[in-house]
């Protein structure tokens, strides 16, 4: 292939919607927090910082711990990426080895270590897989239910169907667990006897 041959058409916007969908199958920015995050934790104890003819040496009793709370959080963001079902463990573990950093690492890399840390493990713990939506034919679906299907969505009809008075909630579907609706009957007190 030389400078001169073209690249195919579309390859680049192919590869970019690969990755955005890849992407957004997993916590990929708090993945992305975390790893950024270990970084300044685990290299400010081992820098030196040059004044003029002046070194400053950054460098902290902690070294080693400093060098294994860095290497852990760049550990635990490249798990984000890869092993989306370990995400509460590795955001719970980002975040105390955040807070243990700033002991331990002048001040968690100079604070921005400590929050991009602390940020990403609220990120991976707080992330849930998205379900796509489910396609609805509402014409296939009928009426709602308790109601006439020629008076379906009718709010004159509902007040007559019922003795005079509208209900004034929705059909409860599977998200209703606590079983104490007004539809099944149950006002939420248990019985003593």
């Amino acid at each position: 292939m030389s400078a001169e041959t073209p690249a195919v058409p579309g390859q680049f916007t192919r590869r970019r919607l690969q990755f955005r969908a890849w992407r957004g199958t997993r916590p990929f920015w708090a993945g992305l927090f975390v790893l950024l995050g270990g970084f300044p934790i685990m290299y400010f104890p081992y820098a030196h910082l040059q004044l003029g003819h002046l070194t400053l040496a950054m460098s902290t009793t902690a070294g080693a711990g400093s060098l294994i709370i860095g290497v852990l959080l760049v550990v635990l963001g490249i798990s984000l990426w890869f092993q989306k079902h370990i995400r509460v463990f590795a955001g719970v573990a980002s975040i105390l080895l955040a807070l243990v950093s700033i002991p331990v690492s002048n001040f968690g890399g100079f604070v921005l270590g400590f929050l991009f840390a602390l940020i990403g493990g609220a990120m991976a713990v707080s992330w849930a897989p998205g379900a796509p939506p489910a396609p609805q034919d509402f014409e296939a679906a009928g009426p709602v239910a308790g109601g006439a299907p020629e008076t379906a969505g009718d709010p004159a009809a509902d007040t007559a169907i019922d003795g005079g008075h509208s209900q004034g909630y929705e059909v409860l579907g599977e998200n209703d667990l606590s079983g104490t609706s007004p539809a099944n009957g149950a006002n939420g007190r248990h019985s003593a006897g």
